[in-house]
């Protein structure tokens, strides 16, 4: 093996950013050699990257793409706020937000990107970085009638330097402009208000379930009359609804009207067709 500088070993470390004792033994296996070594340490970048499969990648950014008729949100999760609001970070995320939207939303670590795949640029990444980086979770949406059907809206909700929240929102029903800017007004309140439903009936039947059973023992022990019960129960449930369903929530620029109002107004036939709400380390 070659006899290794700790000039070329900083040198190395500064181009790749792997680990010294890394550097170390990439220059000592490849004759010093600082472009072969810097090969070396991406091929045991998959090695590297296994070994941080067990941390949390809880942090990262998120951005979205409109483009047209599509509409694409990427989430690119990583360990630390530090690495999410790099620039490096940050430009990966928008570029697969565009990709995802010039493509699909299906099979994303497999598109071809910057010379090699998405799954191997990340890994690539987290070598380079010293950081789990891993694809979190991707929308598209794509108007099949295109804008003659209906209104698209992308929304990126900028803190601390990065996108921490991204919502995709459809209308149906209605067309042009004012309809964009009611798309865009249901996206910036989805974004603040975290629905989880866009209609009632978008509810799974056993959470309703569920939160009945919760508010009749809550209003039994409130010592109502046996005879209000039901008529009590129904109204905390209405109550449940205005909290998780989109459509039912007050808007918030202006709570004394639901969102189901406010895109009512476009025309008889306008309805939020569907919404997409990510936020980084939510579930």
């Amino acid at each position: 093996m070659a006899d290794v500088s700790a000039k070329d070993v900083a040198a190395l470390r500064k181009l790749t950013g792997a680990g010294m004792m890394d550097c170390k033994q990439a220059l000592a296996e490849n004759e010093g050699d600082i472009e072969r070594a810097k090969l070396w340490l991406r091929e045991k970048g998959k090695a590297g990257a296994a070994k941080r499969a067990g941390r949390a990648a809880d942090q990262g950014a998120i951005d979205v793409c409109l483009d047209g008729p599509v509409a694409a949100l990427v989430e690119l999760n990583c360990e630390t706020d530090f690495v999410a609001k790099g620039d490096i970070f940050k430009a990966t995320v928008a570029a697969l937000a565009k990709l995802v939207a010039a493509n699909t939303a299906d099979d994303v670590a497999g598109l071809a990107f910057e010379g090699t795949t998405v799954a191997e640029h990340l890994t690539q990444m987290s070598a380079t970085m010293g950081e789990k980086i891993e694809l979190g979770r991707v929308a598209r949406y794509e108007m099949t009638g295109g804008a003659t059907s209906g209104a698209i809206d992308a929304y990126k909700h900028i803190q601390n330097e990065r996108g921490v929240i991204g919502v995709l929102v459809e209308i149906e029903g209605a067309t042009g402009q004012a309809a964009i800017d009611v798309a865009h007004d249901v996206a910036l309140h989805a974004a603040s208000a975290a629905p989880r439903y866009t209609n009632r009936a978008d509810v799974p039947v056993e959470d309703i379930e569920r939160e009945r059973a919760v508010f009749e023992a809550q209003t039994k022990q409130e010592g109502k009359p046996e005879q209000a019960l039901p008529k009590i129960v129904e109204g905390k449930l209405n109550g449940f609804f205005k909290t998780v369903v989109l459509v039912e929530q007050g808007f918030v620029k202006d709570p004394k009207q639901t969102i189901g109002t406010l895109v009512s107004g476009l025309g008889a036939d306008a309805k939020v067709k569907r919404f997409t709400r990510i936020k980084i380390g939510e579930d």
